[in-house]
């Protein structure tokens, strides 16, 4: 160990390019963990999410493209066009206290929906990570048609 530290500034000088990439790569990650540490709503597992719909009857709302949700679909879960999004609905103003689940076909447009829902005061808001697809990866059952 006292050998790579004797080392270490002689290569930092020789490898400045590699260095300062690294230094940049590490703090791009510190900060986003940070952020995704920092934010309101939290990021499921489908185990995770398996056992909140065992212990508490969250609200699934998938949205997906209508194609992808006819073809395969978390059961249970009610299809909103992403367009027709809107936290301030009436119905969905109802669930402002019970668990709230967003998905769609690979979890990665979501973020926006769940922060939108948090600002309307949405107090558990969560995300599958990886969407319906992981879902599935995780041999879980589906449902098909749309509902």
């Amino acid at each position: 160990m006292n050998d790579f530290l004797h080392k270490l500034p002689e290569f930092i000088g020789n490898h400045l390019a590699l260095a300062a990439l690294f230094v940049i790569l590490f703090v791009a990650i510190i900060v986003l963990e940070i952020l995704r540490l920092m934010r309101k709503y939290k990021e499921l597992t489908p185990a995770g999410l398996t056992l909140l719909i065992n212990r508490e009857s969250p609200l699934l709302i998938d949205l997906s493209a209508y194609a992808d949700f006819e073809k395969a679909h978390v059961p249970g879960a009610r299809h909103v066009a992403t367009s027709q999004f809107d936290p301030e609905n009436k119905d969905l103003a109802k669930a402002k206290d019970l668990p709230v689940v967003l998905m769609d076909k690979d979890g990665r447009g979501v973020d926006k929906a769940a922060q939108r829902l948090v600002k309307a005061g949405f107090t558990k808001v969560h995300t599958l990570g990886g969407g319906v697809l992981a879902w599935q990866q995780a041999q879980l059952p589906v449902a098909k048609g749309s509902k």
